[in-house]
């Protein structure tokens, strides 16, 4: 019986065969004025209804991180079948970087001074009850304290590289 572990995947192996997993577009809003950031994801999951918690994925070193550090609370939002230009925003496509990405959509203010996307599907307004680091990664666990639903706004996926729509 060999003792030994068997070799662990390279890092673009990995994200290669992660592609291949249909994710839901979510997007992080951090920051205000000049502050102002965010990042698309595709980790953003329900974690708890009682109480009402989400979690997602951050890249530490993404560029909203610093933000999200100092501000401590966060928007969360699903993005819908008319987001695909948002996400490319948010997504650093053409080198838009930080307040920028904000330009071309609707948003409101949150309660906790977070910032929404008007015509998501879903937003929440979270403050950052947890974070655990783990690799490159921070699970960012966020508290929901305000929601926001705008029905029948279908989903923006992301799968093998490519955008997906998903409409009622």
């Amino acid at each position: 019986m060999s003792t030994q572990n068997p070799p662990i995947p390279l890092p673009e192996a990995f994200k290669s065969a992660m592609r291949g997993l249909v994710g839901a577009c979510s997007l992080i809003t951090v920051g205000q004025g000049a502050a102002a950031n965010g990042l698309v994801v595709t980790t953003g999951i329900s974690l708890s209804a009682e109480p009402p918690m989400i979690l997602a994925c951050v890249n530490r070193a993404s560029s909203c991180w610093p933000a999200l550090q100092r501000e401590g609370v966060f928007g969360w939002q699903a993005l819908g079948a008319a987001h695909q230009t948002v996400a490319d925003r948010f997504s650093g496509k053409g080198g838009l970087q930080g307040p920028a990405r904000y330009a071309g959509a609707e948003w409101v203010t949150a309660d906790n001074g977070g910032r929404l996307l008007a015509d998501a599907p879903l937003a929440f307004a979270c403050a950052v009850e947890d974070r655990i680091d783990r690799g490159t990664h921070s699970i960012v666990i966020g508290r929901v304290v305000q929601i926001r639903t705008c029905p029948n706004s279908g989903a923006l996926l992301y799968w093998d590289g490519q955008y997906s729509v998903l409409t009622n």
